[in-house]
């Protein structure tokens, strides 16, 4: 891992630190300055001429703030002879910009893949976009990890013999079929209508639920209407305890307190992410770090080995003899 370099974004130090420490290496000094005029400027304080760079930055609250420090990033990376820029981006808030569903409607998640791709970016790595469509808008080449075999690890110990995992609508209905799968219970799966702003409604449940502990698989929770609206259609339908499972947690607008307060709520499992989930403090909320994850995708870009096993549930990287 000689020739890599590691940088940092501000939404993106925690996760660096986790996965460098992970990968053995340094996380390379950068500065982020802001002028007077209010616009930002980037350096990278080490040598980055004919190595590999890593950028790690979730897009997140602030999302244009860290969208911008991201493109300066590549700016400098690419200014500096790198060898290639990866930019490693753990949240892509703009990845639900992805469908033109009303007249004259912008698609953010296309336009931010051409801004990378303009800035010099040569490749991405990132968790779990929102919808399967997102990944065929970066024209470079693209790692989508997802968070699936980490979530299953955190739940196998319990008791799931009266488990089922619910999918909160039908889009994310395959995701939810596998981590089941993974956890050796049943899948089911609601149809969801989104309305105006975070007006959700539910409008029907496949599968049965009555009597059971429920795990429900999401992407991402923002501000947290959809799993609201699953939580009384399951209650309706007579599940015993219900847990929230989800990749991206945002928790916006107090969205942790107003799903723990739920009583049939037993715990919210999210990952690190979005940084600021590692700040909330709740007692039925669990962070779990995918760091590992992203820091062995790195050693494979690096060395020129698949990223492929990554996908696979009983993939174990400390016995991978490919392992750098």
């Amino acid at each position: 891992m000689a020739g890599v370099r590691v940088f940092a974004g501000t939404g993106g130090q925690r996760f660096a630190h986790a996965m460098c420490a992970d990968l053995d290496v340094p996380l390379s000094p950068i500065r982020i300055q802001r002028f007077a005029n209010d616009c930002l400027q980037v350096q990278l304080l080490e040598n980055c001429r004919e190595r590999d760079v890593y950028l790690v930055q979730s897009v997140v609250r602030p999302a244009q703030e860290s969208l911008m420090e991201l493109l300066l990033m590549v700016d400098a990376a690419k200014g500096a002879s790198a060898a290639r820029v990866t930019a490693v981006m753990p949240h892509f808030a703009y990845a639900r910009s992805d469908k033109k569903d009303a007249p004259r409607i912008s698609l953010g998640g296309r336009l931010v893949a051409d801004l990378l791709e303009t800035a010099g970016v040569d490749r991405i790595l990132t968790m779990t976009l929102h919808a399967p469509q997102v990944h065929a808008f970066f024209r470079v080449p693209t790692d989508q990890l997802n968070a699936l075999r980490e979530l299953a690890a955190y739940f196998l110990p319990s008791d799931l013999s009266k488990a089922t995992v619910v999918s909160p609508d039908l889009g994310n209905a395959k995701s939810a079929s596998a981590f089941a799968k993974m956890l050796g219970v049943p899948v089911a799966a609601a149809a969801k209508e989104r309305f105006d702003g975070d007006r959700v409604e539910i409008t029907s449940l496949i599968g049965d639920v009555t009597g059971r502990d429920i795990i429900v698989l999401d992407d991402e929770i923002a501000n947290g209407s959809t799993v609201l609206a699953v939580l009384d259609l399951l209650r309706e339908h007579g599940a015993r305890s219900v847990r929230i499972a989800c990749t991206h947690g945002i928790f916006a607008n107090d969205a942790v307190h107003r799903i723990a307060a739920d009583p049939d709520v037993v715990e919210i499992v999210t990952t690190d992410t979005v940084p600021t989930a590692g700040l909330l403090s709740h007692d039925k909320l669990t962070v779990i770090s995918v760091a590992p994850a992203f820091a062995e995708a790195v050693r494979r870009i690096h060395s020129g080995e698949s990223v492929s096993a990554l996908f696979d549930p009983a993939f174990d990287p400390a016995s991978d003899p490919s392992r750098v």
